[in-house]
């Protein structure tokens, strides 16, 4: 879930006060009301969830800006004003549900006001919260659905009357409320809140301090703990730019101090952070949006998107290593790194609620419900940990903590009721006892941290359902595919390449998410009509819309970064261009060979495509950095990436012409570093 830069000077990172305060924590009982019992239909859950995005934005980014004085506080006013407006109108979808279905398509004078106005709050929210990007492109498209009948040649469409248009954006499951909206109503928002608990539970210290133990003494130890800090936060809340903020403020430092440069320091955590969002369980939340759009079991995303996440931290493990060795920077000292065990031993139940999600989710339980029981899990474990802290003696802790496993398994039985009247009873106790203040604080403030970091993604969903409308309307994505198609029918790379920059360019001013939602939309039907599997060919743009934010000129990731490192954004965005190599190989890898996302029943098949990926990404390494055992000549760096190239291309003899000229260089470098040490043993 990449986090927009916002167009305002709105106190985006200022705690919450106030009115806004008690509306986020109404967004975030409301979400997770609608997730445990769903009472209202989908579509009055995704309208007022539309409702609470609005009133919130315009309330945190009203007109003017914080100004002071008299401009000021009109803009304020003006701002809760249109909020309210667009939180109100939300619950005619609620007061007039029948009636709507009824006459599905035929608007009324009150439709039209409603309609029309929601779309717009829509497109202001969004423009206010992440710029000009985002609501350019979809208001190309709705001008293409307004005006595109006046389009010479094939692009031009039958007409449609402004009341479809109102009726297919602010009504129904096509427009504003589309699956995007269902799914940020639903998982988006709940994984979000979840990881928000984490967060102020102390994960990213357990992170840290894990990481700083196992790897923060070897070399270029510090870089390496930016790489799993990073990765493992990233699996948690997903969030790409939100990690380099968070976990950056303590990694970049760290690297600088042992002698990295500023620009790679600040590469190696924006391309770690951006990793977050094709690490499983989370993924950016584009694995749940991707699920819904293709209609396959969310467990197949997360198989399909396992091994090239591996590779792609492997990957940056690689790369600061092999920097490590080429400037000589060792590691922490020991003494000076945590005992991760201990850091474990102290949080160890932080672990569990992330380890049941993930089993239920491979369990073939859906997103909602396993996301559901997560939070569930660790709100419990927060205030049963400030309870059982008073209690005496590790026998009575033990039995404690027993006793509280089996209340909480009354879930099996009872249902996520269970969870309600276990934490109340908890939160109770700390009332009785006199202890666990900060973890009702820490409660509470999770809940207007999980409201407010999820007004980006949202609104994002809202507005991408203008194209989404759009494109169902017009049927515009079939005749640019045939375009495409047309192209890469003799050469299937250039259609990739093709996909490829688009996603990079939309990337430059929009996020993951909506960047996802519209290249999906128009490229991978392409791609799959050229013979790539459905999950490879969406997992392709996606991708390549994650690398749009290390991408130059935009680098959202890197730019977020560069205050932090000292640097410009360019600077770090050619650095991380260069440690995240495999992120922008392994999809045109998985297209070739689609046993890299496991999209095969032939293990030997899986094995020999990521033998031979870990290989070209050992010899990229190696010839991107100019180092492995010694220092490399500009002409091995060439031969290595050329090897390396042939290991990617599914030809007859590639793979043999790879291996070889691997092998050969392999050999000439051990045999070259070895000379020195062998004259000194002589000369001995």
């Amino acid at each position: 879930m990449t986090d927009p830069t916002p167009s305002h000077d709105a106190p985006a990172h200022a705690p919450l006060r106030g009115a806004i305060f008690w509306v986020a924590i109404a967004f975030s009982a409301y979400q997770i009301w609608m997730a445990s019992f769903h009472p209202l239909s989908s579509q009055v859950i995704r309208a007022i969830h539309v409702g609470f995005v609005l009133l919130m934005i315009f309330a945190l980014y009203p007109p003017f800006g914080e100004r002071e004085g008299a401009l000021g506080t009109a803009g304020r006013a003006l701002g809760w004003v249109l909020g309210l407006t667009g939180f109100v109108f939300a619950f005619y979808h609620w007061v007039f549900e029948s009636d709507l279905t009824a006459r599905a398509g035929e608007l009324i004078p009150a439709d039209w006001v409603i309609g029309v106005v929601t779309v717009a709050l829509v497109f202001e929210a969004a423009r206010r919260v992440m710029g000009w990007g985002l609501p350019l492109i979809c208001a190309m498209f709705l001008a293409y659905a307004l005006f595109g009948q006046y389009l010479p040649g094939p692009l031009a469409h039958r007409g449609y009357g402004l009341d479809q248009i109102v009726s297919t954006l602010g009504f129904g499951t096509e427009g504003i409320y589309g699956t995007p909206t269902y799914v940020s109503s639903t998982y988006i928002f709940l994984f979000i809140l979840f990881g928000a608990f984490l967060e102020q539970a102390g994960m990213i210290r357990l992170f840290n301090d894990f990481a700083m133990g196992t790897v923060g003494h070897t070399r270029g130890g510090p870089a390496k703990v930016s790489v799993i800090s990073s990765g493992l936060m990233g699996t948690i809340n997903g969030s790409g730019v939100a990690n380099v903020v968070t976990t950056g403020q303590f990694t970049i430092p760290l690297m600088k101090r042992f002698g990295y440069s500023p620009a790679f320091a600040g590469g190696v955590e924006a391309t770690s952070s951006m990793g977050g969002q094709i690490m499983p369980p989370v993924m950016g939340a584009v694995a749940f949006i991707m699920a819904e759009t293709i209609n396959v079991p969310y467990v197949d995303i997360v198989k399909a998107a396992l091994i090239p996440a591996i590779l792609y931290f492997g990957t940056a493990f690689w790369m600061v290593h092999l920097e490590a060795g080429s400037k000589g920077l060792l590691g922490l000292p020991k003494e000076e790194c945590p005992n991760p065990w201990t850091a474990v031993k102290e949080r160890w139940y932080l672990l569990l609620p992330l380890a049941g999600l993930v089993a239920l989710l491979f369990s073939g339980y859906t997103p909602l419900f396993s996301g559901t029981v997560g939070l569930g899990l660790t709100v419990i474990l927060i205030f049963g940990a400030a309870v059982i802290s008073g209690v005496k003696g590790t026998p009575l802790r033990v039995l404690a903590w027993v006793l509280l496993g089996l209340a909480t398994a009354g879930f099996f039985q009872f249902g996520v009721g269970t969870f309600y009247v276990v934490a109340l009873v908890l939160i109770t106790l700390t009332f009785v006892l006199r202890r666990g203040g900060d973890a009702r604080q820490l409660a509470v403030q999770s809940l207007v941290d999980g409201a407010r970091h999820a007004l980006p993604v949202a609104i994002a969903c809202a507005l991408v359902g203008v194209i989404i409308g759009v494109i169902n309307l017009t049927g515009v994505a079939a005749e640019i595919g045939g375009r495409v198609i047309a192209i890469g029918q003799d050469n299937l790379f250039l259609a990739l390449l093709l996909t490829m920059l688009t996603c990079l360019v939309l990337g430059m001013g929009i996020p993951t998410i909506p960047n996802y939602i519209i290249t999906s939309s128009l490229a991978a039907p392409v791609l799959l009509e050229l013979g790539v599997p459905l999950i490879v060919s969406h997992m392709f743009v996606f991708y390549f819309g994650i690398m749009a934010d290390l991408t130059p000129p935009v680098a959202l990731a890197c730019f977020a970064a560069a205050p932090i490192a000292r640097e410009t954004g360019l600077k770090i965005s050619v650095q991380a261009i260069r440690v995240a190599i495999a992120g922008f190989i392994m999809p045109f890898m998985a297209v070739y060979s689609p046993a890299l996302m496991l999209q095969s029943e032939d293990w030997g098949a899986v094995a020999w495509v990521v033998f031979k990926a870990v290989l070209a990404i050992a010899m990229w390494g190696a010839g991107a950095i100019g180092f492995l055992a010694a220092p490399l000549a500009w002409w091995e760096r060439a031969w290595v990436v050329v090897a390396a190239c042939f290991l990617v291309v599914a030809l007859p003899l590639t793979d043999e012409i790879g291996l070889a000229a691997i092998a050969l260089f392999l050999a000439w470098h051990w045999w070259r570093t070895r000379r020195p040490s062998m004259g000194q043993a002589g000369a001995r």
